[in-house]
């Protein structure tokens, strides 16, 4: 059985371990062109996945995206897990990684990263292994996250610094 998305120009079957949501969009397979086969990646329902967006997943890869998200031109470079909430908005060129580079030997293992609801991150972003972004927060564009960001709080600044809290 094929499991190709109608249209797509890249000639490829999307990776065995994809499940999406009823509603969603999902630009093209070669979105998944540096996924190992034994990643896992759940895309809920009327989620977006447009140009640009990739996903390098290792082997052990897990990736959640929750429902109401839209990806647009990020990078998610995953060993382990991340797990992203309902109605997030992932800008141009973010960059979401739990590792190091590739290539060179590791100093600490890949810890899962946490976006919890509502979370906007501007374009440019970077958000580092193990960060838990907190319910309702906002990363400025360009910012380096490399701490855990608390609920309903705008972050900025390399490194992202909490510049304001946001009133429910």
């Amino acid at each position: 059985m094929s499991r190709r998305l109608p249209d797509d120009w890249f000639p490829r079957d999307l990776p065995a371990g994809l499940e999406i949501g009823s509603g969603s969009f999902l630009i093209s397979s070669y979105a998944f062109l540096h996924t190992a086969p034994t990643a896992t990646i759940r895309i809920g329902d009327d989620t977006g996945i447009y140009h640009g967006t990739f996903f390098e997943l290792g082997a052990s890869a897990r990736v959640i995206i929750g429902d109401y998200c839209t990806l647009v031109g990020a990078i998610l470079r995953v060993e382990s897990e991340l797990r992203i909430g309902n109605h997030v908005l992932i800008s141009h060129e973010v960059v979401i990684t739990d590792c190091e580079s590739a290539g060179f030997a590791r100093r600490q293992p890949p810890r899962p990263i946490t976006v919890g609801d509502d979370v906007w991150i501007g374009m440019r972003a970077i958000v580092l292994s193990g960060v838990c972004i907190g319910a309702g927060a906002v990363v400025g564009a360009g910012a380096l996250v490399c701490e855990d960001v608390p609920p309903m709080t705008i972050v900025s600044g390399n490194p992202a610094r909490v510049v304001r809290e946001i009133a429910a």
